[in-house]
């Protein structure tokens, strides 16, 4: 029944790896609460999958700004109730160079998005979860925030912070019932990916990336690379002296910035 179903959010749920994860859950027997900027694109999507009008509620919502994600939690847990899984997953990704002024601004919107909105996406569901005793809050992080790359600072920097919030929060939730869960993908093909100017080693579609990452959510995992070759390699150059690393990179493309 219906009513008996598992509710999952997901932001941004309107592309990419937001929407393989929705997709995989509908088809897991799950109710969906998606949030978006874009729900329009939400919504298209969902009429295309045929996606049931009782099986999900999409929410209007900018992680960039801390009010209006706690305000769509608040309003997911009015609507729908206290869901079982929060995935954290709207981010953005552009190149800086942090010696120009204007990359400062793009920098600060970057981090407002995939730090200080993974942590609003989470606050409003923390309490009600921890008072009925389970849930998963789970953190999109990357492989990029293992070990930063020139032009990357935006993006690397705030998926270590990622990783970092994740670790602390879990630490805050232990023995609450409440688990906490970071996935760290690799290459992704989507929309954000398919703009980069450099070699994507171990590119994995978005539904495969989206199947395994259920099954790790599901399994309560606290942590885990996907595919789990880019945890390696990352693994790899973390060991790898400054000097050989910084060698290793000399010539290497960058990220395309903002003003490109």
């Amino acid at each position: 029944m219906a009513a008996e179903r598992r509710l999952v959010v997901i932001t941004g749920a309107s592309s990419g790896i937001g929407q393989a994860l929705a997709w995989r859950y509908y088809q897991a027997g799950w109710n969906l609460a998606l949030m978006a900027r874009r729900t329009g694109e939400i919504q298209s999507w969902a009429a295309q999958q045929r996606i049931e009008a009782g099986r999900h509620a999409v929410y209007q919502a900018d992680v960039a700004s801390v009010d209006s994600i706690v305000a769509a939690g608040q309003a997911c847990l009015a609507t729908q109730g206290v869901p079982d899984v929060v995935i954290a997953n709207a981010g953005i990704s552009v190149g800086v160079d942090t010696a120009v002024r204007g990359d400062l601004d793009a920098l600060e919107r970057v981090y407002a998005t995939n730090v200080v909105g993974l942590a609003a996406t989470f606050q409003p569901f923390i309490a009600p979860m921890r008072q009925r005793g389970s849930g998963r809050l789970v953190g999109i992080a990357s492989v990029a925030g293992i070990r930063d790359l020139p032009g990357h600072a935006a993006y690397c920097g705030s998926k270590a912070a990622v990783i970092s919030h994740c670790e602390s929060l879990r630490g805050e939730l232990r023995g609450s019932g409440v688990q906490v869960v970071t996935i760290a993908p690799g290459y992704i093909d989507t929309p954000l990916t398919r703009k980069n100017r450099y070699g994507m080693p171990f590119l994995m579609p978005a539904d495969a990336f989206a199947d395994r990452a259920f099954r790790a959510i599901e399994r309560g995992v606290s942590y885990r690379v996907i595919p789990w070759q880019m945890g390696v390699v990352a693994r790899l150059l973390r060991l790898l002296p400054n000097a050989l690393f910084d060698r290793l990179l000399v010539g290497r493309p960058r990220k395309h910035r903002q003003a490109d």
